[in-house]
């Protein structure tokens, strides 16, 4: 095990860094918590002025985290240039959708060889761009890393014990993010496959809204277990098609983030596909979340990017089928269960050999 995996001991203090969050949703918010009662002064940046106010004011964040006390050096604000101009390190958990518009407009305020870590776990929609891809077109000039596992925002806040991963090409990198969050209940886990981590965090969003429809729809454990680990061979097919390293799939970013939020209702992504199938319309689940659900986005542009590069996606197709194109669940799923029985995991055993 690498020195760097040991969990940090909090007795030989970490120096205080100032740090930024941008973002002020659920996970930025359970971001900065971390930071905070790690004891590092956090500037934390969001668009909404009553929001910070009532931070300020209250120390929690009543929308996003009821009842969860912000404790430490934890500074709200609005002011986003300000708060990159104060931080030698910045994380990011911004909204995919919004994510390129918010650097791109504050490109001028990072500063060379400042680290900045992406949280987001989404792809753009034009030109099919993971957040470290929009990152390295827009501030190059910065340290660039991406944070992604089994990381419910929920269980963090309440210093359940929970692991991640830092994937940076940079070892200085890893290593100051490790230093940053590492703590007795957040243990950060070092990879260099970027694009396969984040990658990896986009996708399992799409199959937890396949195992929230399973959840509604009452299937057996049997069936659940399926779904799961043909969703894990599907997301792996993929990624690797497009450059990722395939053992990536076999860490927490990979089975790690896909088995917690397929099996969780905490997760998202996992109470839009419950909601619809028990009924409910595509977008009244969406409103009565609240929240953003990346992987109803991201279902759309991988199904897309699929076809155009030929890579078989029945389980994307077949949810496209049903959210987007009023098809049945239940004649959806009889498809699925009729296709060619081909390989398990085709890195052992291609798919162009029947079994």
């Amino acid at each position: 095990m690498s020195e760097n995996n040991l969990p940090q001991d909090r007795g030989a203090r970490v120096p205080v860094h100032d740090v930024a969050v941008l973002g002020g949703g659920s996970f930025g918010t359970a971001m900065a918590k971390v930071l905070g009662e790690n004891g590092h002064c956090v500037h934390f940046w969001m668009r909404d002025r009553s929001q910070a106010d009532e931070i300020r004011s209250t120390r929690i964040n009543s929308r996003y985290m009821p009842g969860i006390e912000l404790t430490g050096d934890i500074q709200p604000t609005t002011d986003l240039p300000e708060a990159i101009s104060k931080a030698e390190i910045v994380f990011l958990a911004i909204p995919s959708k919004a994510f390129r518009t918010v650097i791109r407009e504050h490109s001028d305020q990072f500063r060379d060889g400042q680290v900045v870590i992406s949280l987001t776990k989404g792809i753009e929609e034009h030109g099919f761009k993971l957040m470290s891809e929009i990152l390295q077109e827009e501030i190059p000039r910065c340290r660039i890393g991406v944070l992604s596992g089994p990381n419910l925002a929920g269980e963090i806040v309440n210093r359940d014990l929970t692991a991640t991963v830092i994937a940076a090409k940079d070892p200085d990198v890893r290593r100051t993010v490790q230093e940053l969050l590492g703590c007795e209940y957040f243990r950060v886990y070092a990879n260099i496959d970027v694009y396969g981590v984040e990658l990896a965090g986009a996708l399992k969003n799409i199959y937890a809204i396949v195992a929230g429809l399973a959840s509604a729809l009452d299937m057996g454990e049997n069936a659940k277990a399926m779904l799961i680990t043909r969703g894990l061979a599907e997301m792996s097919r993929f990624a690797v098609s497009l450059g990722a390293n395939p053992m990536t799939f076999m860490g927490l970013a990979g089975v790690g983030d896909l088995i917690v939020t397929c099996t969780s209702s905490k997760s998202r992504n996992f109470r839009i596909g419950y909601a619809v199938g028990k009924g409910q319309k595509l977008d009244d689940a969406v409103e009565e979340l609240g929240q953003v659900a990346e992987g109803i986005y991201t279902l759309k542009l991988v199904k897309e990017k699929a076809e155009a590069i030929k890579i078989y996606m029945p389980l994307v197709r077949g949810l496209h089928e049903i959210l987007y194109e009023g098809a049945s669940i239940t004649a959806v799923i009889n498809s699925l269960m009729m296709s060619v029985q081909n390989s398990d995991v085709e890195f052992i055993l291609p798919r162009t050999i029947s079994q």
